[in-house]
C-alpha cells in the first residue's frame, strides 16, 4: 500500500490528529491528506504518473514530504535528493528525470486521486554515497519499502500515540524512512530538517521516540525529556552508549543495514545484532581469512541503481546481495559481529587492519568526541594507520592516546600518525565521511592539528 494511502486512512479515522510538524508549523492528518491529493493532481496535470521519475529537492521538510507522498499517490517514483542541486546535477545524478520539484507544490482542486497500486511498483528512490564516491540513486519496489514498516513498529513499539523526532535532512535515506514510517504508523512526525541544536530540549520535551545516527545519541540523552525509545541506525553503537541510555531511562533499538539492503540486523535489547524479520544472513569467508563479506537475502532488498550506475552492490544468482561490509564468521542463531566496510581496510606491512576495530578502542579516551582511522601512504609498509580525532576544545595528549592504543590494540593496529580537528565532515546520514577526511589530510585541510 502506498504511504499516501496510510495517511488518507488515518485522516478518515482521526482527521484532527497531528501528522507532521516542521519549521513552519503543523498539519493534521486531515490537512495532510488534502494537501497530498491537491499536489498529486498537480503532478498528474504535468504528466507525472506510473513509470515516471519525479525528482524532489525541496528545502522545507514538510513540503518535501508532501511532494514525495503526492508523487507516490500519483503512481510516480519519487527520487529524493539535496535541495541545493540544480537541474543539470539532478540529471547527472538521477538519469532520466521526468519532473523536478524544487519548490512546494501548488494545490489543485478536483476529485480524490484514486488508482490501483501494485507491490512491485517502483515506489521509492534515494541517493546513497556511503562515505566515498559520487552519489548513486537506489530504487526499490513498494513492497520492499513499506512491508517492513510493521516489523519496525513492533520492534520499537511505535504507534499512533507517539511523537517521533526525525532530527536530520530528509534527503538522507535513514531520516526519510523514519519520517514516512512515522506517518504510516499514525504517529506525529517532527521534522526540523536538520539537527535542532538550540531547540533540541523543546523537541525532546514532547517526543516519545527519536530516530537518529549514533553520534547524535549522547546529546539526546543529556536531556531526554519525554523520550521513551531511541531508534539508532547508520553505524556501530557501543556498549557505553547503551549504558548511558539505560541510565537515562531510554530504550535503544539499534540496527545495521544499508540504503541498498534496507534492514539487515537489529539489536532490540542490547544482546547483539540478529537478523531483522524476514532476513537471511551469510558471512562468506575466503580460506584462511579471519573476516568475511556480509551477504543478505530478504524481501527488503532494493532493485539496484538507477541507470545501471556502478556501485558496491553485488547480487548473486540466488538472490543474495552485499555492499562489501565485513564481519566475523556467522552461523544462524548467533550474534552478527560487524567490522565495517571491506574496502576501508588498511594494508600495513602485510597486516590487514579494520578501521572500525581501532576506532572502537580509541573512542573510549576522554575528550574524544568521534574518530576516523584511515591509511596514510608509506614507502615500505604500503600504509600506516592514521587516527584523526574530533575534539571540541583541547585534544587529549598523544601520550594518553598511545597508552590506550597499547593496552587495547595489536601492534599493527596502533596508529603511527595522530591528528585532531574541531569537527569531522560527515555524510548525509551523519556518519564520518572517511574519504573526505583522507582528502583533508592529504591537502592540509581546515583546522587539522598534528599531535606531536
Amino acid at each position: 500500500m502506498p504511504v499516501a494511502d496510510y495517511v488518507i486512512r488515518h485522516a478518515a479515522e482521526h482527521p484532527a490528529r497531528p501528522a507532521v510538524r516542521g519549521p513552519r508549523g503543523e498539519l493534521s492528518y486531515g490537512e495532510l491528506a488534502d494537501a497530498l491529493n491537491g499536489a498529486a493532481r498537480h503532478l498528474l496535470g504535468r504528466g507525472a504518473g506510473p513509470g515516471s521519475l519525479v525528482a524532489v529537492g525541496v528545502a522545507d521538510p514538510v513540503a518535501l514530504l508532501i511532494a514525495v507522498l503526492a508523487a507516490d499517490l500519483a503512481g510516480a517514483t519519487p527520487l529524493v535528493g539535496d535541495p541545493s542541486w540544480d537541474r543539470t546535477r539532478w540529471v547527472r545524478m538521477g538519469g532520466a528525470v521526468d519532473a523536478l520539484v524544487d519548490a512546494p507544490l501548488p494545490y489543485v482542486k478536483g476529485p480524490v486521486v484514486d488508482r490501483a497500486p501494485a507491490p512491485g511498483d517502483r515506489a521509492w528512490a534515494c541517493f546513497s554515497s556511503g562515505s566515498t564516491g559520487r552519489p548513486r540513486a537506489v530504487v526499490r519496489t513498494r513492497a520492499s519499502w513499506t512491508a517492513s514498516f510493521p516489523h519496525l513498529s513492533d520492534l520499537a513499539g511505535i504507534g499512533p500515540g507517539d511523537v517521533v523526532l526525525v532530527p536530520g535532512p530528509l534527503f538522507s535515506s535513514l531520516y526519510a524512512f523514519a519520517a514516512v514510517h512515522a506517518l504510516a504508523a499514525g504517529a506525529t512526525a517532527v521534522v526540523p530538517g536538520r539537527w535542532p541544536a538550540g531547540a533540541l530540549a523543546g523537541h525532546l520535551a514532547q517526543a516519545t521516540v527519536v530516530h537518529l545516527v549514533p553520534h547524535l545519541l549522547p546529546a539526546v540523552l543529556q536531556r531526554p525529556g519525554a523520550l521513551r525509545t531511541a531508534v539508532v541506525g547508520g553505524a556501530a553503537l557501543g556498549p557505553q552508549a547503551r549504558a548511558a541510555a539505560e541510565q537515562a531511562g531510554v530504550r535503544v533499538v539499534s540496527y545495521y543495514g544499508a540504503t541498498e539492503l534496507s534492514f539487515v540486523a537489529v539489536d532490540a535489547d542490547g544482546a547483539g545484532l540478529r537478523p531483522f524479520p524476514g532476513v537471511e544472513i551469510e558471512v562468506r569467508t575466503s580460506p584462511g581469512a579471519v573476516l568475511g563479506e556480509v551477504w543478505a537475502r530478504s524481501p527488503w532488498l532494493a532493485e539496484g541503481y538507477l541507470g545501471r550506475a556502478a556501485g558496491p552492490l553485488h547480487r548473486d544468482e540466488d538472490g543474495w546481495m552485499t555492499v562489501g561490509d565485513v564481519a566475523h564468521p556467522y552461523r544462524g542463531g548467533e550474534v552478527l559481529r560487524l567490522r565495517g566496510r571491506g574496502d576501508g581496510a588498511i594494508q600495513t606491512g602485510g597486516a590487514t587492519v579494520v578501521p572500525e576495530d581501532v576506532e572502537e578502542v580509541l573512542r573510549k579516551v576522554p575528550g574524544v568526541g568521534d574518530i576516523v582511522v584511515i591509511g596514510s601512504p608509506h614507502p615500505s609498509l604500503g600504509s600506516v594507520v592514521t587516527a584523526i580525532l574530533e575534539a571540541d576544545g583541547a585534544p587529549p595528549p598523544r601520550a594518553l592516546l598511545e597508552a590506550v592504543a597499547r593496552s587495547g590494540l595489536d601492534v599493527a593496529q596502533r596508529p603511527r600518525l595522530w591528528y585532531a580537528v574541531p569537527s569531522l565532515p560527515r555524510t548525509q546520514a551523519g556518519k564520518p565521511a572517511r574519504a573526505l577526511v583522507a582528502a583533508w589530510l592529504a591537502g592540509g585541510g581546515p583546522d587539522i592539528q598534528r599531535l606531536a
